[in-house]
Formats: C-alpha cells, structure tokens, sequence
C-alpha cells in the first residue's frame, strides 16, 4: 500500500470511528431484507399456518402478531363452533390489497398498508378466521349482515386485543336495526346470550352449515319470539355487562 492509499485508509478509519461504526461493520452490513414472497409453515399440534409476505420490509413485529394470534384463536373458535373445520389455513400480507382483510375458502389476505398503520388491530385475525370456521359454503341461506354479526361477535367474545385497538362494540341507537350488520349485529346477538338465550350464536352458526337457516322460523324456534319482537325487548333495554 502506497503512502498515499496509507493515508487515506487512515482517515477513513478515523471517520468510521468517529461515528461509532468500523471499516469491517461497514463492509459486512447486509442490504435490506425484503420478504417478498417469503412464505412460511408453522405448525403446532393439529393447527398449521402458511404465512405468505408478499410485502418488502413489512414488519416483523406485526407478522408475529398475525400468527400469534392465529394459533390461540383459531383453535378456540374451532372447538367451539366447528370442530371439523381444516386445521391448515393460509395468511397473505398484500401490499397491493386496498381493503383491510378478506377470507376466501381457507385463506386470509390481509392489507399490508392497513396493517402497517393499524399494528393494533391484530383482532382482524380473528374475525377472519371466523368466516373460515363458518364455512357457510356458496348455496346458503345465511343473510350477509348475520354472517358479518356473528363473525364481530366472535371478535368480541375471542379477540385479545379489542381494547388497544380501540375496538369496542357500539353503544345502543334507535337509529339502528339488527340487520345493520358487523358491531350492530354483534352486540344484540351478545345482548340475546346474557338475555336467557344463551347458545343462540352457536345455534345460528350451525344452521348456516346446516342451510337450515330461516328467517322468518328459526329465531321463534330458538326463543318464541320473532327477530322483530327481540329486536323491540332489545331496544327496550339494551343493557349489557361491560359495554356502554
């Protein structure tokens, strides 16, 4: 090495210590790891996850939460209301997906950008997850609102982290009806559970498997009143434990 190449190589050494790095850590220091198309299985007892990240520099943080969360609710959901449910589901972080989440048959895909701003609402799993215990099928009689109802209301019944995310069930309007769906049709069907018809979830849930559903025969069949007349002794008194 020249006297020249010497005195460079001495200043530069200088300069990387000076910012607190070294010559070495500036020649080993790897590039960005981009997870496109990473795919992982993970497995544990009868439940496997494939976990597919087709989203560069996603966070790490976030996608162990996603699974996390899979493998405590899911089976949970599972033994409750389905036990014949596939015990393989598949995960999608997209970054090109402009929703929040959407399930198909047996796989999640979940927004990479909705999640990144929303690292909280790690609850989407279990919704999601839901309409995979659900497993309704194409041909069923199950209305929209009431499929969406019951899967909020397994977040609120399941979800383990409802709260930080800022996710409540809403507080009772007269300006609402039981087919509103989503957190609408969550809290009187959480109402219908602490008012003595304790089950009716599950029973709701069976017959959309069953396609026995009937909206006009099923919920006097579960309770001896029409949805109309609950809804009406709901609005009534809409008082539940914990939710204002």
């Amino acid at each position: 090495m020249n006297n020249t190449n010497s005195l460079r190589w001495s200043i530069l050494t200088a300069l990387m210590l000076f910012l607190g790095t070294s010559i070495t850590g500036l020649a080993q220091k790897p590039a960005a790891v981009s997870s496109t198309d990473k795919v992982q299985t993970i497995k544990k007892g009868k439940y496997t996850l494939v976990f597919e990240c087709k989203a560069p520099l996603f966070s790490q943080e976030i996608n162990q939460k996603l699974i996390d969360t899979y493998f405590k609710v899911y089976p949970a959901l599972a033994n409750q209301y389905n036990k014949k449910v596939t015990k393989l589901v598949t995960f999608v972080i997209d970054p090109d997906y402009d929703g929040v989440a959407g399930t198909s048959n047996d796989k999640v895909v979940f927004s990479a950008k909705y999640m990144t701003s929303h690292p909280n609402d790690i609850d989407v799993v279990t919704h999601e997850t839901m309409h995979i215990v659900q497993a309704y099928g194409d041909e069923n009689n199950m209305p929209g609102w009431l499929t969406e109802g019951i899967a909020d209301y397994a977040r609120y019944a399941y979800g383990v982290s409802n709260e930080k995310a800022g996710w409540s069930l809403p507080k009772f309007s007269a300006k609402q009806n039981y087919d509103n769906s989503y957190r609408i049709t969550a809290r009187f069907l959480a109402w219908l559970e602490y008012s003595g018809h304790k089950g009716i979830v599950k029973k709701l849930d069976q017959a959309g498997r069953d396609k026995t559903y009937d909206n006009g025969e099923i919920w006097k069949k579960l309770t001896g009143k029409t949805i109309d007349e609950l809804w009406l002794a709901y609005s009534q008194n809409p008082t539940l434990p914990n939710v204002n």
